[in-house]
């Protein structure tokens, strides 16, 4: 059951609204407890990468572009650093609308490139960053009489939908975690479950509130900063991005919930990503483990609590990006499998050298 048929009650559809469904959402909540016991916490990943598109993205998308359609709109367009397209791309395909894809020229993981192109989006690179082509895809859509649904996160249909993640966590859990940690790119994602956790709460179904936990890459900071990046740069492109649109609705939920932005290096990101595949079972996204990693390094600075829930937000599939994950690999003399010949002697060799 897709997200507007699971929370029809809590969403702003009605009768006229399309039925627009890719079975999105319902993603599974993974207790990490290898990985928790390390760190003294009972950890929890919601693991998004399940999700039709791939990505967290899609809990929004399939609520945007079912308004879009009842408003009249004809087409779709977004700037993205790969999983928006992707997901826009998609729903654009299911729904036989067009959709424009503005990608910043040579910063987009491949695997997300092939997706929009296999959903049939126009695909138009941009000689700037995802902050240029963000610009541009407003402006093209700005106007009473334009055709065209702008489906980045500045559509207020997107975090309302992206709320339903938050949601799913509760009704897991029983209740609210005590730390919310989650990547944050565009910053839109981080306060759609801070609002979600705080409707929840007015429902009288959760009892508490997390503290929300913002991990940044440490060459694309801004809200660790306080400044913007004009030439954001990091192997997690999910998450290259200079100028948050939604910076101060981010701002205000970690302000609310006396929570944190921290920033981790590209080097901890990429190790966190391993530690998540060969210790928890999980392929996910490098932008996806930075909570991982800002937890590691909250744990080696003493500044993890022990004891406590937590639940991360892993957005997006390892597969969208396996180019970095092998490279990563090949820096470890790992990228390779183990060649042998064409005896049961070589097989057991091996077998033998690794139990």
């Amino acid at each position: 059951m897709g997200v507007l048929k699971r929370y029809r009650d809590l969403l702003p559809i009605d009768d006229k609204t399309p039925d627009v469904n890719l079975e999105e959402g319902s993603t599974p909540l993974i207790e990490f407890k290898r990985i928790g016991a390390e760190l003294g916490i009972k950890l929890f990943g919601k693991f998004e990468g399940c999700n039709p598109s791939g990505s967290f993205k899609d809990r929004g998308m399939v609520l945007a572009v079912a308004k879009a359609l009842e408003e009249g709109k004809k087409a779709l367009i977004c700037a993205s650093t790969g999983n928006t397209s992707a997901s826009a791309a998609a729903y654009a395909a299911h729904m036989g609308v067009p959709c424009f894809v503005l990608l910043p020229a040579g910063k987009v993981a491949m695997g997300k490139l092939a997706q929009a192109l296999m959903y049939g989006a126009t695909v138009i690179a941009v000689n700037g960053n995802f902050d240029k082509a963000l610009e541009l895809a407003r402006a093209a859509s700005q106007g009473e009489n334009s055709i065209l649904a702008m489906v980045n996160s500045v559509n207020k249909y997107r975090l309302i939908g992206q709320r339903t993640g938050a949601w799913e966590i509760c009704e897991t859990l029983g209740n609210a975690p005590d730390w919310h940690a989650i990547p944050v790119g565009n910053a839109g994602n981080i306060s759609a479950y801070w609002a979600g956790y705080n409707e929840y709460l007015k429902l009288n179904k959760i009892n508490k509130l997390p503290r929300m936990m913002g991990f940044q890459a440490e060459g694309a900071a801004p809200l660790v900063t306080n400044q913007p990046c004009p030439n954001p740069e990091t192997v997690a492109t999910a998450i290259r991005i200079g100028n948050p649109v939604s910076a101060h609705l981010a701002r205000a939920a970690v302000q609310e919930s006396q929570g944190e932005f921290n920033s981790v290096t590209d080097d901890e990101i990429l190790a966190a990503q391993k530690i998540l595949a060969a210790r928890g079972g999980v392929f996910a996204e490098p932008a996806s483990c930075a909570p991982l990693a800002g937890l590691i390094k909250l744990k080696n600075q003493n500044k993890l609590p022990s004891g406590i829930t937590v639940t991360m937000v892993l957005t997006g599939n390892g597969l969208k990006d396996s180019n970095t994950a092998l490279a990563s690999l090949e820096a470890d003399n790992k990228a390779k499998p183990i060649e042998i010949g064409d005896t049961q002697e070589e097989l057991m060799a091996v077998l033998n050298s690794k139990l």
